[in-house]
């Protein structure tokens, strides 16, 4: 899909369902499914369903998210997400909402074509994932005066990354979001750009309200929230909306005067000798005892069954990484790590399956590691 379509109202106005991705058969059909965009997400399970998000809601966001970010029709948003991705699509759609500049940074990715890039066509604003701020950190590379605001998604940035970026100049605000909020649900404002980074807490966009369910995982209400799911039942795509006025995730999180503070997806909890544990949660200590020697996505803390423990943990790191480093992160976690949250020896692989965005897929990361011979 060209970028620039994204400016143009026809677009917006076009009431035939729209696909981004391979959508891998026919589409449904149905009034239900006028004026909306499907995009596909995944659970822990690996099953693909496809998300239907209403124009409607994804301007809502766009609207949202600008008046946040303090956007106006002088600004340049850039596009270095892709469009397959809501977060690389609400980049369109918050330049045609506020009628500013668009610019598509349309090649690989790379740090000094981008910053080159971000200098030469004046952008303002631009989205990225924490894989992208690590790789414009470690090259050094300082931020060009134009640029006013970087909404980082897709994952966390950890606090060494975030200081490092803003000790550059790069105006990075943690953000929390979903594909079925049409992208950001929490963001930080511009007046914590003079404040040293951290990850949370993250305040509320004013169109969502925020609660926690009985089992207190995040729900959430506004105007931007998706219209249903597409599955596959029965070789048939078929559109089930969304029955409720809100939407429970599976997102743990705390709640605390309109700010979130992310905890982890609810579904990645394991037992390990009778206590809950969550590897994500272990992945951000390694993250933090490293100090910036380990990037994120390219090590992972699985669980696997395990007949007297429940579960086992796992770390496994891509091959490359020098494994001095990884030994002495280890080292360091163990001694401080209770018997149930303590790691099994770290395994080696090629590369660890991630996602465009650079997110972990863990289901395939344990498919590989028990149908691959490790190096």
């Amino acid at each position: 899909m060209d970028p620039a379509l994204l400016t143009n109202s026809r677009f917006w106005d076009d009431p035939t369902l729209f696909s981004l991705g391979n959508f891998p058969g026919d589409l449904p059909v149905g009034e239900e499914l006028l004026g909306h965009v499907l995009f596909e997400t995944s659970g822990s399970s690996g099953t693909p369903k496809w998300v239907a998000l209403s124009k409607q809601a994804m301007l809502a966001s766009a609207a949202a998210v600008n008046q946040h970010l303090q956007v106006t029709k002088e600004s340049c948003w850039g596009l270095a997400l892709p469009l397959h991705h809501v977060g690389g699509f609400g980049v369109g759609a918050r330049a045609f909402e506020i009628e500013c500049r668009l610019e598509a940074f349309g090649k690989r990715w790379d740090a000094d074509a981008f910053t080159s890039w971000i200098h030469d066509r004046g952008v303002t604003h631009t989205s990225l994932v924490p894989t992208q701020v690590h790789d414009l950190v470690k090259a050094g590379l300082r931020a060009p005066e134009s640029l006013l605001a970087i909404v980082v998604g897709g994952g966390r940035l950890d606090v060494s990354t975030g200081q490092a970026a803003r000790d550059l100049g790069w105006p990075v605000l943690a953000s929390y979001g979903m594909t079925e909020a049409a992208s950001q649900i929490a963001t930080q404002t511009l007046e914590q750009l003079s404040k040293p980074y951290q990850p949370a807490p993250i305040p509320l966009l004013p169109i969502w309200r925020a609660g926690l369910s009985p089992d207190e995982l995040l729900s959430i209400s506004g105007p931007a929230l998706f219209s249903g799911y597409v599955i596959l039942e029965n070789g048939v795509w078929r559109f089930l909306p969304r029955e409720n006025e809100w939407h429970v995730t599976s997102d743990r999180v705390l709640l605390e005067n309109s700010l979130l503070t992310p905890l982890g997806r609810a579904d990645t909890l394991v037992k390990v000798l009778g206590e809950l544990v969550d590897p994500e949660s272990i992945e951000r200590e390694l993250l933090a005892l490293a100090d910036g020697s380990l990037t994120a996505g390219t090590f992972a803390v699985i669980a696997l069954p395990d007949d007297r423990a429940g579960h086992v943990l796992v770390p496994v790191f891509e091959s490359l990484i020098d494994r001095s480093v990884i030994e002495s992160i280890l080292t360091n976690y163990q001694q401080a790590a209770p018997g149930f949250r303590r790691l099994q020896p770290a395994l080696y692989i090629g590369k660890i399956p991630r996602s465009p965005l650079g997110k972990v897929l863990r289901y395939e990361l344990i498919q590989s590691i028990a149908t691959k011979s490790l190096v």
